[in-house]
């Protein structure tokens, strides 16, 4: 009698519970998972949810299907078997920063894009195991959201003494060899080892190339010992991560400023023995007491403040004027652009940019900022349709609010949800679905 092959799901869950009760073990005979139709359909399927842009060779994902996902699939299974796979060339992107910087990302073809995929399936239940609660990037079951809430919990209970960390190019500088000897201490299946060092080294001698879906899985590898060193100050210290952002927060007392100053060192420390540095000019120390003092996370900024109706001190969360800013130049541009549209398919066009940006921000106290949102981007509407129309004004007493929310369609959900602080976090299960 055949045994049946084990699948994807259930793998996860035997390997993550296995690197839960044995920390010490390393892995090996993980190569003939990735070869497994299952993982690569599944990576693949996850990648075509992204549905991000082709990679230098133009493959869609639309002409994949058309000739045939099936002869894809088994095209990169014997590469993989025959261990003939490499790399193709990656497109490059920029994407601008702040202070007119850019951030290069490097955008795989779909075929690399689904090997990569396959690794993080194989391996993510490895490392989960080993994460520290105090990170929440890219994690399974875990959100931007959570992490938003574990600093302002921070703050609520009088962790005044704020290090807000950046670190500098943190995913074009980590050295690779570092990195795979961390990967090393949990896998010592020599195939796989070999297949991310050529992964790591297909963009250079350092670095890990954005845009992949394997890297963020290494971006928390690589800071894994400095999340467990800070979590040894639990209880004195709060900390958290998501992936290169992080802030360490301590009592506004002496031994309070004496704990942020260790931290930092630890940081500068753990940042440099993979290669990575400091930014002197972004990273600081604010004491949240004192008067106009803030910092920002994860696109929030973060205020000690009064309640004018309670008279109670508490963390004021809202988005940062620029991400207001951002969101309505892009809307701004979008209607310019959108000049030749019927009016439903232009505003569809707005929604798709508000609808993302008010989801994420929808937390903490974003209302006067979603108040500002909203009326900005009606005004524009209403002011597209009516030059449109050959109309002077906006049109308040031609077209009511039924219409523009109606008839139109524009978005207008822009109610802040709360989070619930002592609701228990859903643990991930770790499903994978076919579809």
């Amino acid at each position: 009698m055949t045994k049946p092959t084990i699948s994807l799901q259930e793998l996860r869950a035997k390997i993550g519970h296995w690197a839960k009760s044995a920390p010490t073990h390393r892995f090996w005979g993980l190569y003939v998972h990735l070869l497994k139709r299952e993982t690569l359909e599944a990576a693949y399927l996850e990648a075509r949810r992204e549905d991000g842009a082709p990679g230098e060779d133009g493959e869609t994902f639309e002409r994949i299907d058309e000739t045939g996902r099936e002869e894809f699939l088994a095209r990169i299974a014997e590469e993989l078997r025959t261990e003939t796979y490499r790399p193709r060339p990656y497109r490059r992107r920029e994407i601008p920063k702040e202070g007119g910087k850019v951030r290069v990302i490097s955008i795989p073809s779909i075929r690399d894009r689904t090997v990569h995929g396959a690794l993080r399936l194989v391996l993510e239940p490895i490392f989960e195991a080993d994460f520290s609660d105090s990170s929440f990037g890219a994690r399974p079951g875990r959100s931007a959201h959570e992490a938003i809430e574990a600093v302002s919990r921070g703050l609520r209970q009088r962790r005044h003494r704020v290090v807000d960390v950046d670190l500098k190019g943190f995913f074009d500088n980590i050295r690779y060899d570092r990195l795979l000897e961390r990967v090393a201490r949990r896998v010592q299946d020599d195939e796989v080892l070999a297949l991310v060092k050529q992964f790591l080294k297909s963009t250079g001698e350092k670095g890990i190339p954005q845009g992949s879906p394997l890297s963020p899985l290494l971006a928390n590898i690589a800071l894994n010992d400095l999340d467990q060193a800070l979590e040894r100050g639990r209880g004195y210290l709060a900390y958290t991560r998501y992936l290169d952002d992080m802030v360490v927060l301590t009592p506004n007392s002496q031994k309070g400023r004496e704990w942020a100053d260790r931290a930092l060192e630890r940081i500068r420390r753990e940042a440099e023995a993979i290669g990575v540095s400091l930014n002197a000019e972004k990273t600081r120390t604010v004491t949240m007491t004192e008067p106009g003092a803030n910092f920002a996370f994860l696109g929030f900024e973060f205020r000690w403040e009064r309640s004018p109706r309670t008279g109670k001190w508490y963390a004021h969360t809202s988005p940062r004027k620029k991400k207001v800013t951002e969101v309505l130049s892009k809307v701004r541009d979008t209607l310019r652009a959108s000049r030749a549209l019927p009016i439903r398919a232009a505003v569809e066009r707005v929604n798709g940019i508000v609808r993302g940006w008010v989801n994420y921000f929808r937390v903490g106290n974003s209302g006067q900022a979603f108040g500002k949102v909203k009326q900005y981007v009606e005004r524009k509407v209403r002011r597209f349709v009516a030059k449109r129309a050959g109309r002077r004004g906006l049109g308040w007493k031609r077209w009511s609010r039924g219409v523009v929310y109606g008839a139109w369609g524009l978005y207008g959900d822009y109610r802040v949800r709360y989070r619930n602080p002592s609701k228990a976090r859903v643990q991930p299960n770790g499903t994978i679905t076919l579809v």
